[in-house]
């Protein structure tokens, strides 16, 4: 913008836009400097011009000399005048100076706009004042010829040149529309992004927001939690408490001397000592009651049975089992040896071969029981049960049989023990009264009396439907569930021989098919067609395990 000339109006176009203008100061002049140089081609390619003499010596110059020079100032002739004065490129009439005269007009459009240079085509009048030019008409003629001839090329090469400005002008539009349009993309791409990233931005927000809810909830659940577990231990303190104040109490009747109930009174730093402080290595077992721990008191082999602090009715228990075995005596029920009422420990005689279940079950890798054990452990079960149900002067009715509360000595003399939730019957209940409404059942499922458990009514015959279900566990090995049904159901096919415990290889197929119809008698779902334990079941055991006896090799 600073080169340019001051006659030029100049407009800057930035992305396909006018970003500024600059205005012409002035008009373009009627002489073009470049006339004086135009002529002097004209006249090297004529080699000759001829100029008439004038008067005037002092104005008796060269077109050359005197173009340069402005002529002093004279009055403006008439256009009529300024005819014979005027290019013969310029003078109208002709087709030659016509034709030329539009090439020099482009070409003046085209010098004024692309080059910026001046115009050619008109010299001011002033400058043909004092011009006297003498050219005759040959003369005339062969330069107007030279003269169109070298303005037609100049002519035709600036419109050449223009035409490749234009060109080029345009194809710099092209790119600089393409370079624009690439900038609106990458904006729309900057502003997508922007976008993008301020929802990202928000969904992160989000997602902390949640996260930091769910940690509150998390923490609140977990405070109630704690709270609930410190009020679980609030009240097992409390019921611990109530235990110890129940067992001194116990401990102030047991030392009434009109306290029937007899036992050896052990204390809790004793069972302590014996157990090795409730090792685990001394744990033998675990039952609802509590842990049993192998222990030795008074230089004998013990099994100690801790309460639970937890244990439901736990008190109740303890006093039950006390008040059964510390009056009574017999081969079959397990031997009360003492007891630590402050904490309710109950001492035993120790069982070598633990229980039944855990034979049956041939849990250690214990070898299997023979059948002639197994009807001898069945007899034995039926008599310890009978001596329960005739005891004076109130029946008792164990109401928790089953497999993992009969016990096993060394020799393999089974034991009835947990007699905690046995029940004595009133004395009234005796002969035809086999009855006794309870308020609540009690005992472990599969082994219950279906009809003790609808209706409340309890029995002796009740002990008896356990022990059904535990005969037909002795020969199969199986468990409660659904037993006494899949036993039928083998006998009614012919495939019982399927239905016996596979680790003993010898069954006697006939006495133990009468053993096991026996066990579904037992198993009735009726109690009044359940057989007479005395009467029935146990002479028939008793046949059994003389049989077996007999069987044994000496």
């Amino acid at each position: 913008m600073k080169v340019a000339p001051d006659f030029c109006t100049i407009y800057v176009i930035s992305k396909g836009k006018i970003s500024s203008a600059k205005k012409s100061l002035k008009a373009a002049p009627f002489v073009s400097p470049l006339h004086e140089q135009i002529e002097e081609k004209s006249n090297n390619a004529n080699s000759f011009v001829s100029i008439a003499p004038n008067n005037n010596n002092n104005n008796n110059h060269s077109f050359q000399s005197r173009a340069p020079e402005k002529p002093p100032e004279k009055p403006r002739m008439m256009p009529e005048k300024l005819e014979s004065f005027r290019s013969p490129f310029t003078r109208p009439g002709r087709a030659e100076n016509a034709k030329l005269l539009e090439l020099q007009d482009l070409d003046t459009d085209i010098s004024f706009v692309g080059n910026a240079r001046q115009s050619t085509d008109h010299m001011s009048l002033d400058n043909y004042y004092d011009l006297d030019i003498g050219i005759t008409d040959r003369n005339r003629d062969e330069f107007s010829s030279s003269s169109f001839e070298s303005r037609a090329s100049s002519a035709s090469q600036n419109m050449d040149d223009g035409d490749n400005e234009m060109k080029m002008l345009k194809m710099e539009l092209v790119r600089k529309m393409g370079l624009y349009t690439v900038d609106c993309n990458d904006a729309s791409t900057a502003k997508q992004k922007e976008g993008l990233q301020q929802w990202r931005m928000e969904e992160q927000k989000r997602l902390l927001e949640e996260a930091r809810e769910a940690g509150e909830k998390e923490k609140a659940k977990s405070q109630a939690t704690m709270e609930k577990a410190e009020a679980s231990k609030r009240i097992m303190e409390l019921e611990s408490r109530r235990v110890v104040a129940e067992m001194k109490a116990l401990t102030t009747d047991d030392e009434d001397p009109d306290n029937k109930f007899q036992y050896k009174k052990y204390t809790i730093e004793e069972i302590e000592e014996a157990t090795e402080f409730f090792a685990q290595s001394r744990k033998i077992g675990e039952g609802g009651y509590g842990p049993v721990f192998k222990g030795m008191l008074s230089q004998t082999v013990v099994a100690i049975k801790v309460l639970r602090p937890d244990a439901a009715q736990g008190r109740s228990q303890f006093q039950r089992e006390v008040e059964v075995l510390s009056c009574m005596r017999h081969p079959n029920m397990v031997l009360l040896l003492g007891a630590c009422p402050e904490y309710g420990c109950l001492i035993y005689e120790y069982m070598g071969n633990g229980s039944l279940e855990d034979r049956l079950l041939r849990r250690g890798n214990t070898p299997p029981l023979s059948w002639q054990i197994r009807f001898k452990i069945a007899s034995e079960i039926a008599t310890g049960i009978l001596f329960l149900h005739q005891t004076k002067p109130e029946p008792i009715v164990h109401r928790d049989l089953k497999p993992g509360n009969i016990l096993l000595d060394e020799n393999f003399v089974s034991k009835i023990s947990d007699v905690g939730l046995a029940r004595l019957l009133p004395p009234s209940v005796t002969g035809d009264m086999t009855q006794y409404r309870m308020t609540s059942a009690a005992g472990t499922l599969c082994y219950i009396d279906p009809e003790y458990q609808q209706t409340g009514m309890l029995g002796v015959k009740s002990d008896v439907y356990s022990l059904g279900i535990m005969l037909l566990q002795l020969i199969t090995a199986r468990p409660a569930m659904g037993l006494s049904h899949h036993v039928q159901n083998a006998i009614d096919d012919g495939t019982f021989g399927k239905m016996l415990d596979p680790c003993v290889t010898d069954w006697p197929q006939d006495e133990a098919l009468g053993f096991a119809k026996l066990a579904l008698q037992c198993a009735e779902l009726r109690r009044k067609d359940r057989p007479d334990l005395g009467k029935v079941v146990l002479p028939e055991l008793a046949r059994l395990r003389d049989f077996g006896e007999e069987s044994m090799p000496p």
